[in-house]
């Protein structure tokens, strides 16, 4: 199974590809036209930008490594790890809300999409359904209860 975010990533490594191998060595032939290198405007900042594109393309296929050694069979069936969505009673207001665990790359409170080192994260990490859990957030203490969880199996398509 590939993960969303794998494509994205792939997506962003074929993008810097293309501009290392095609337009930054073209981008760099006509600032070096210009003459006097030493103080080519053009020809640093095409040089800078080379550095960052190489330094970024190393970043995404270690992560993309990364993410795709990931044994998904390791996840727990039962317990909140990554790929989970789980509905939390908040037991000292009586809300509701819902988490989904993803990755760092994918982070995103708004939709509720967080991540298993955030603080909510590593307080349900390994926990189950029905079980309480004390989370220490920017806003004081706050205790949840695990309504329903739906793991990275029950979630993922079957094949």
């Amino acid at each position: 199974m590939k993960f969303e975010i794998v494509k994205k990533l792939e997506t962003e490594l074929e993008k810097l590809s293309r501009e290392l191998l095609v337009d930054l060595p073209q981008e760099l032939q006509k600032a070096a036209a210009y003459g006097d290198l030493s103080e080519n405007a053009e020809y640093d900042a095409a040089k800078q930008r080379k550095q960052f594109v190489e330094s970024r393309i190393g970043q995404l296929q270690k992560r993309i490594s990364e993410i795709t050694s990931i044994n998904m069979n390791a996840i727990p069936k039962d317990r909140v790890g990554l790929g989970s969505r789980v509905l939390l009673s908040d037991l000292d207001s009586d809300s509701e809300i819902v988490y989904t665990f993803v990755f760092p790359e994918e982070v995103d409170p708004e939709k509720g999409k967080i991540s298993l080192a955030s603080p909510i994260g590593k307080s349900l990490v390994g926990k189950e359904e029905g079980d309480e859990a004390t989370v220490i957030t920017p806003k004081g203490r706050r205790n949840f209860e695990i309504v329903e969880l739906k793991t990275y199996h029950d979630l993922s398509p079957k094949k």
